[in-house]
């Protein structure tokens, strides 16, 4: 069986174009005195992106790949490396039990709002609680998208939807730097998901839904969810290989599974349960291991209240404090009762009547 790959849709960049887009990074009239220097680093950046150089340094794949000759990507394979030595830690029995905690809220004083978030100081007692149970904390701070120089987590290109092998684990669709697309933050927090026994994750309500920079990172981790390991079976990005693999029998391997989660959701207005059904949704399916009903925590902190006032509702607001405590117990917890083998999903050696 053979599905045709369905193509028009991209759209060209004139010469043009190319260098109006280039040279708004150089704004500034200090750089006036580089201009002949930027036109030339604008030529090379032109080339670059004509000839599509996304991987311009490459290593041999060698052994244990399905092609050793492939030219793959150094920064691929070095992310690679380093989740497969990640990976080794995680499941050693002496290494120590670790949550990783997750700040969703791009707010911080750092950038324009000019004040730290809510969900920082929820953090700030997540984590505490957690190491008060013994474990070794990592802390993600997502807030570092808005105020960091040149952070970012890229958007996911949707590669699983042509077929789920053409979606590698980890992502290589970045760092692209033919187009421009790089300093790209995931290939790190991939790193810290799988080290990582236990996540906790605290967002607030956006419209209705998680934050921007939560929902990127989740896009971003589809490659987790059934990712293939090996780019040499696709010839780094050929769609027609790809489609050919996923019809001859994939098994979507679950490259996150095992690890034990928690949600922390508030907002001030509504949306704070779909936002956190939808994260637990999402975190069940990866095959991670749900910490109990005090680890799922949906909260309004300043119902209908100015938002003026919001940081003062969460200062009289000790309930909710305590609440988020005990989550990140229940984290801590979970991970202590899945590391010595008392913690299981129900249907954890059931066969799944659908493999996708």
């Amino acid at each position: 069986m053979t599905t045709p790959v369905r193509t028009g849709q991209a759209q060209s960049m004139s010469r043009q174009q190319f260098g109006e887009r280039f040279r708004r990074r150089f704004v500034d009239p200090a750089f006036d005195a580089e201009r002949e220097a930027i036109a030339r680093l604008e030529e090379i950046a032109w080339q670059a992106f004509h000839e599509g150089r996304k991987a311009p340094v490459t290593v041999k794949a060698g052994p244990g790949f399905a092609d050793p000759g492939y030219d793959l990507s150094r920064e691929w394979r070095d992310t690679q490396l380093r989740l497969q030595a990640a990976q080794r830690e995680w499941a050693e029995a002496a290494t120590p039990s670790r949550v990783l905690v997750v700040n969703a809220s791009p707010r911080n004083d750092g950038s324009c709002p000019g004040e730290m978030s809510k969900t920082w100081r929820l953090t700030k007692i997540a984590r505490s609680a957690c190491e008060a149970e013994g474990m070794a904390v990592d802390v993600l701070d997502l807030s570092r998208l808005t105020s960091d120089y040149d952070r970012h987590i890229h958007p996911c290109k949707g590669c699983v939807s042509t077929a789920m092998p053409l979606c590698h684990w980890p992502c290589s669709c970045y760092p692209n730097h033919a187009a421009g697309q790089t300093n790209d933050w995931v290939a790190e927090i991939y790193e810290q998901w799988v080290r990582a026994h236990g996540v906790l994750l605290l967002t607030p309500v956006h419209w209705y839904q998680a934050s921007s920079p939560l929902k990127l990172m989740m896009d971003r981790l589809v490659c987790a969810d059934g990712g293939n390991p090996d780019p040499t079976r696709t010839q780094g990005k050929k769609a027609e290989l790809a489609r050919e693999i996923e019809l001859q029998g994939w098994d979507y391997p679950k490259h996150l599974a095992g690890r034990v989660y928690g949600v922390v959701v508030h907002g001030d207005v509504a949306g704070v349960d779909g936002t956190r059904r939808a994260l637990s949704d999402w975190l069940d399916w990866m095959g991670l291991l749900d910490a109990g009903f005090g680890a799922r925590l949906e909260r309004y902190i300043g119902y209908y209240e100015p938002y003026a006032t919001s940081h003062e509702a969460l200062d009289a607001d000790a309930c909710v404090q305590e609440e988020v405590r005990v989550a990140a117990r229940a984290v801590a917890r979970g991970v202590g009762q899945m590391r010595t083998g008392r913690m299981h999903a129900g249907d954890e050696n059931l066969p799944r009547p659908r493999s996708k």
